[in-house]
């Protein structure tokens, strides 16, 4: 780890890592195939460079070598007097033929610190080869030593030829300045092999390099397969579709699904105590307010009055807040699933027979894969009071219909024909969340509970004109998917 004073860690280092490996939302997938296809180019890369590098070396050895021994034979052929320098024949007859690839030269250092070329090669066809501005004082720092360089060729077109040179400073009997041998050997076939071995080595690599990211990437997904199907069926959970992790897991993961399960237990069962508790208390505050009611109302006076009248406001701010805490209670729940095809169903019969006088027609449309994400006992709740407010002001016909909207949310439209609802009346009704009227303001349709269930699921209550002539509500909440 990247330390900075004091032994802490350097905090700019921490961001780095945790900007690339550690932001949370990155796909742990992508993360690992991205790592080892890193490790893989770099390792590739490496070996490629090394495998190329150590081909090339090798070539240049061997060319080496060869030129070593031209040198040792045009030393071997060379007679040196104080006057002249003659070199015999060698056994290497390519030097014999002009432009034939391989080249010697006998040169002496001269006064200016440069050379002056005494004899060559048939093979030169009279040009020189070129020589570093360098070369003459590197011979004379390492007498008797070979130092070899890359020529690009003779200095006059059309005969330039890329050459590999050899020159050696070496002293002979019979003159007293020491003599320079060089020889050359055209390296185009050594490059052309060079070339060729690096294609083919490259090539082979990168073939090798897919392989292996694909391999990574079948790899990564296979193994994390059984934390994809795990992902999966918590979203089930969460959708409602499955109450529990089912499956079993490999022993790396399997307690992590093991904990899902008791935290879904733990949490049913703090949602039944909670439900259990309301319950209680629903019961133990009912019962003396329902006597208080009865005590007060069988008497007459200014105090008896005032009793009614307040333990009227107790009792309904206590049904207010138990409605309130069961339904935020069961929001919380996972794995409810609540068919809304089978509820309105079982609202539209009922209802038709509650106003059969009326002769109301209940038209309800859904899909039969339509479900809300929630208690089936709240959803009749919610569908009951406004379908049964629906009937209560409707002439003839009520109209619902439901669907999803998408982004797991799903729209009940409720309308009816009866009178309507002026619009200057809709958001005071609904914020009051009391009592309202289609015809006459302050009496007539109750919409505390479903406002209250419906914000308890995160969900909108809204109200608008129908096109039957009466008033549209238009219901959002929360789907599970099929």
């Amino acid at each position: 780890m990247t330390e900075g004073a004091g032994g802490e860690a350097n905090p700019e280092a921490a961001r780095t890592w945790g900007r690339w490996f550690g932001r949370p939302g990155r796909s742990l997938t992508r993360r690992l195939i991205w790592l080892a296809s890193a490790w893989i180019v770099i390792a590739l890369a490496l070996t490629g460079w090394m495998l190329t590098s150590q081909y090339q070396e090798s070539a240049l050895r061997r060319l080496g070598n060869m030129l070593a021994d031209t040198i040792d034979e045009v030393v071997i052929a060379t007679n040196a007097t104080p006057e002249s320098v003659t070199v015999a024949a060698i056994p290497d007859a390519k030097t014999d033929r002009a432009l034939s690839g391989e080249y010697w030269a006998v040169a002496e250092l001269d006064s200016e610190d440069g050379l002056r070329f005494i004899a060559g090669s048939p093979s030169l066809a009279g040009e020189q080869l070129a020589v570093p501005r360098d070369l003459p004082r590197r011979l004379r720092a390492a007498t008797g030593t070979t130092i070899s360089y890359n020529d690009p060729g003779f200095l006059h077109p059309p005969l330039r030829q890329p050459l590999r040179v050899a020159a050696s400073l070496k002293s002979l009997p019979g003159r007293a300045e020491p003599l320079v041998f060089m020889a050359a050997i055209d390296r185009t076939n050594i490059e052309n092999d060079t070339r060729q071995f690096a294609t083919f080595t490259w090539t082979a690599l990168l073939i090798l390099g897919l392989g292996l990211v694909i391999a990574v990437f079948l790899q990564v997904q296979i193994g994390l397969r059984p934390l994809f199907s795990l992902r999966n069926e918590i979203a089930d959970v969460r959708k409602g579709k499955a109450a529990r992790i089912a499956r079993s897991y490999p022993m790396e993961i399997q307690p992590l699904a093991e904990q899902v399960n008791r935290l879904l237990d733990h949490n049913q069962e703090t949602v039944e105590r909670q439900r259990t508790h309301v319950g209680n208390l629903a019961h133990a505050l009912k019962t003396p307010l329902s006597v208080m009611l009865a005590e007060a109302g069988s008497q007459k006076g200014a105090l008896p009055d005032m009793v009614r009248k307040q333990t009227e406001v107790m009792k309904a701010q206590v049904d207010h807040h138990l409605r309130r805490a069961r339904a935020a209670a069961r929001a919380q729940l996972l794995g409810e699933r609540t068919p809304i095809a089978e509820v309105l169903d079982e609202m539209a019969v009922m209802l038709e027979r509650v106003f059969e006088e009326k002769s109301v027609e209940i038209d309800w449309r859904a899909p039969d894969d339509l479900g809300f994400r929630g208690e089936r006992q709240d959803l009749q709740e919610i569908l009951g009071n406004l379908m049964e407010n629906a009937c209560k002001w409707a002439r003839r016909r009520v109209r619902v219909t439901a669907g999803p909207t998408g982004l797991g949310q799903m729209v009940v439209v409720v309308e009816d024909d009866g009178p309507g609802l002026p619009a200057d009346q809709r958001e005071a009704a609904l914020e009051r969340g009391a009592r309202m009227d289609e015809t006459t303001p302050g009496s007539g349709l109750g919409l505390s509970i479903v406002v209250e269930l419906t914000r308890a699921y995160g969900g909108r209550i809204t109200l608008a004109d129908s096109d039957l002539g009466g008033l549209k509500v238009l219901l959002e909440l929360p789907a599970a998917e099929a």
